[in-house]
C-alpha cells in the first residue's frame, strides 16, 4: 500500500497537507509545526500499551507525509502530479521514523506540555484552531473537540462562546448542527 492509501487509511485522506493539518500554500515553517502538532497527538509515547502498535503506525505514515513535503523536490511532484516517490529513501520502511523525530525535535517533557497547554490556552492560535475546526466539520462539536488542541469537556464552554463570537461577528457562518444542537447530544459528549 502506498503512502496515500496509508494516509487515507490512518487518518480518512490520502491530502498530505490534510493529514498534517495545514494549508497547501503553508511554508516550510508551517508544516513543520503542522508535523509537530500532529505527530503529538499520534506520538506512541503518549498512548496506552495496547494502542502502541497502531500509534507507531499512524505515527510512521505522519513522518513520511512530512517527508514528503518538507523535500522542496517531493513537494513540487506532489503538488504536480498529486503522487508521490515511493522508491525514495525516505519513504522506505527501513527508516527509522522516531530517531528522524527525535533529531527534528527536542525531548518533550510533561512539564513541556503543561507550559505548552497554558500558552496556547485563549491565544490567537487557539481561536483560529478552533475557527477552523468548526469550519472544517461543519459545526459538528464532537468533531470541533476531538480535534481542538489541548481541548476537554471542561474547556467546552470556552470553545462556544468563541464559535459564538465568531458567528456573530459574520466570521464564520451559523451551522445547524451547532447553533441547533440537542441537549441529548452534548450530555452524551460529557459523558465519554
Amino acid at each position: 500500500m502506498g503512502l496515500l492509501e496509508q494516509c487515507e487509511a490512518a487518518f480518512g485522506s490520502a491530502d498530505l497537507y490534510c493529514v498534517l493539518g495545514v494549508r497547501r500554500e503553508a511554508s516550510p515553517e508551517e508544516i513543520r509545526r503542522g508535523y509537530r502538532r500532529a505527530s503529538l497527538r499520534v506520538h506512541p509515547d503518549r498512548v496506552e500499551p495496547d494502542a502502541k502498535e497502531e500509534a507507531t503506525r499512524r505515527f510512521q505514515i505522519l513522518g513520511k507525509a512530512y517527508a514528503v513535503l518538507s523535500d522542496e523536490e517531493q513537494r513540487a511532484l506532489y503538488d504536480e502530479q498529486g503522487t508521490v516517490d515511493e522508491e525514495g529513501e525516505t519513504l522506505r520502511d527501513e527508516w527509522d521514523w522516531q530517531e528522524y523525530w527525535r533529531l527534528l525535535f527536542k525531548k518533550i517533557t510533561v512539564k513541556d506540555i503543561e507550559d505548552f497547554e497554558k500558552n496556547y490556552k485563549g491565544s490567537e492560535e487557539e481561536v483560529a484552531d478552533v475557527k477552523a475546526a468548526y469550519m472544517d466539520f461543519e459545526g459538528d462539536m464532537d468533531s470541533i473537540m476531538q480535534s481542538v488542541l489541548c481541548a476537554d469537556y471542561t474547556d467546552e464552554p470556552r470553545i462556544r462562546k468563541i464559535i459564538e463570537k465568531a458567528i456573530e461577528s459574520g466570521e464564520v457562518p451559523r451551522y445547524k448542527s451547532f447553533v441547533k444542537e440537542s441537549k441529548q447530544k452534548m450530555t452524551s459528549r460529557k459523558r465519554r
